[in-house]
């Protein structure tokens, strides 16, 4: 019979200690470098940003087709002596813009609308840059955090496929009766800006968390809010495609009354068009470009104030101060719009309210991030 053992003995060595419990499967994932790689995407974010509101003034300022080639690699070299510049003008003349509309200008003011036109395309240039080197960088240090090889590579693929459209955009202006780009490939450039923009600013926001404080929020989600600023989104995103259209024929330079358009609720000839086709009078007409657009505003607004009162209501204090200012942005956009509008759009005005659409793009997309991994209460100083 063996001996019993003391209450307090000490067990020998031959006794096994318990083994460790084993950790999760996100702690023995590769974590890599969240902080680094955030950081990155976040200079990468203010460049989209930059790209875009340089893009609206390149736009406002009839620049973009005085850059009459796409290349890629030389064209980043702008002109170097009188001969160069002289060269450029003399393509610049063979367009329809210069024919057509500005058979006036001089070399003095091409070279005003070129350099924004430069700066916009070399600014796209530094972003690819900016994003090969780090992608290319943390890919062959192996810092890439588990699972996020294909998003961080798709958004140099987005970028890639950007620039082509920007190329087939301009490329409308440069023949044909039209002195400026067609507005619906504008549209499709901006809107797939404000993609770019909105991934960027995605990962940004999951990468300020660690994967295991993501999963645990995932447990606290609020379908029901969720749905609804991801509805919001989209129907934002909607309206800055109108607005592209409204830009691209200058339509927010008529009509310069609100809440009517000129004495009617509903614009006079709105479906009409040169050429006789009314469909395409949903791309051409200004009149019925800033109609649409300023309908889809209120109906944004009224759904955006919608969403509004659902997120008062989330437990959480974080979400709830995310949708408060996601309002206030919306209301303030409102009223941005409306004075530009009555202001028959200068460029000042223009330009803030293109800004004030990143701005609410981004704050929409906080309060949807945070509608699905919701931040816990804090009590007592601790999470």
């Amino acid at each position: 019979m063996a001996e019993k053992r003391k209450l307090f003995e000490e067990v020998g060595p031959e006794v096994k200690t318990r083994a460790a419990p084993r950790t999760g499967l996100i702690d023995a994932q590769r974590r890599g470098a969240r902080g680094p790689i955030r950081g990155w995407l976040i200079v990468i974010f203010v460049l989209v940003t930059a790209m875009i509101l340089v893009g609206g003034l390149t736009r406002l300022t009839d620049s973009g087709l005085s850059i009459t080639e796409w290349r890629p690699v030389t064209g980043a070299m702008p002109p170097m002596n009188a001969a160069d510049w002289d060269a450029e003008f003399a393509k610049y003349q063979q367009s329809p813009e210069f024919r057509l509309q500005n058979h006036q200008m001089d070399l003095a003011a091409f070279k005003s609308i070129y350099w924004w036109e430069w700066g916009h395309r070399q600014l796209g240039r530094l972003i690819g840059l900016v994003w090969a080197a780090g992608f290319v960088f943390f890919a062959a240090t192996r810092k890439i955090p588990a699972g996020w090889t294909g998003r961080l590579a798709g958004l140099g693929v987005l970028g890639a496929l950007q620039g082509a459209i920007g190329w087939w955009m301009v490329s409308s202006g440069l023949s044909g009766p039209v002195v400026d780009v067609a507005s619906y490939r504008l549209a499709v450039h901006l809107g797939l800006a404000f993609g770019i923009l909105g991934l960027s600013a995605w990962y940004i926001f999951a990468l300020g968390r660690s994967e295991a404080d993501l999963m645990q929020a995932r447990r606290s989600r609020e379908p029901r809010l969720f749905a609804m600023t991801t509805g919001l989104m989209y129907f934002a995103l909607l309206q800055v495609l109108l607005g592209a259209l409204v830009a691209g024929i200058d339509a927010g330079r008529g009509f310069p009354t609100w809440p009517l358009m000129g004495e009617s609720f509903f614009p006079a000839d709105a479906f009409y068009v040169p050429d006789g086709a009314a469909w395409r009078a949903f791309f051409e007409n200004p009149g019925l470009v800033q109609f649409i657009h300023r309908m889809v505003g209120y109906l944004v607004f009224g759904f955006g104030l919608a969403v509004w009162l659902r997120g008062r209501r989330s437990p959480h204090p974080g979400t709830v101060r995310a949708c408060d200012w996601m309002a206030v942005m919306l209301f303030g956009q409102v009223v941005l719009g409306i004075v530009t509008v009555l202001h028959a759009a200068p460029l000042d005005l223009g330009l803030a309210h293109q800004a004030g659409a990143v701005v609410l793009w981004v704050l929409i997309l906080r309060a949807r991030f945070l509608a699905r991994y919701p931040v816990a209460r804090q009590i007592r100083g601790s999470r």
